[in-house]
């Protein structure tokens, strides 16, 4: 499974918590740098985001993904709708929560979304 991170770092023992929740091993983990000019337009640096990733048509279309999107909303959403295109389905997300009373501020992985399911699944509520 390729890890594709668009957030802050996951120390080792989160991406053991990863795995077992996944139920496979992560064989590399891609950090991608998440830095947005706001004045500047959205989608080509939605685009460049995607980029850095550096998988190939066939990666996209057949690797195994798990995604730990950017906190920023409008990032997240555009970056959601960028990875479907070149994935050609909604890939699975990493959910992250507070760890509380955490000094400094952390975070624990809180569940893998299987966004293709739910997609799926709000099919039959049409």
């Amino acid at each position: 499974m390729l890890l594709l991170n668009f957030s802050h770092p996951l120390p080792p023992e989160q991406l053991a918590r990863l795995e077992q929740l996944a139920g496979q091993s992560i064989a590399r983990v891609i950090e991608i740098k998440t830095q947005i000019d706001p004045q500047a337009d959205l989608i080509p640096q939605i685009v460049a985001l995607a980029d850095a990733c550096q998988l190939s048509p066939q990666e996209w279309q057949t690797a195994p993904l798990l995604i730990v999107p950017p906190s920023l909303n409008f990032v997240a959403v555009a970056l959601l709708a960028e990875l479907h295109g070149r994935c050609g389905y909604f890939p699975a997300h990493v959910r992250t929560r507070p760890v509380a009373n955490a000094m400094p501020p952390r975070y624990q992985v809180a569940e893998i979304l299987n966004l293709q399911q739910v997609r799926d699944a709000a099919r039959t509520r049409r």
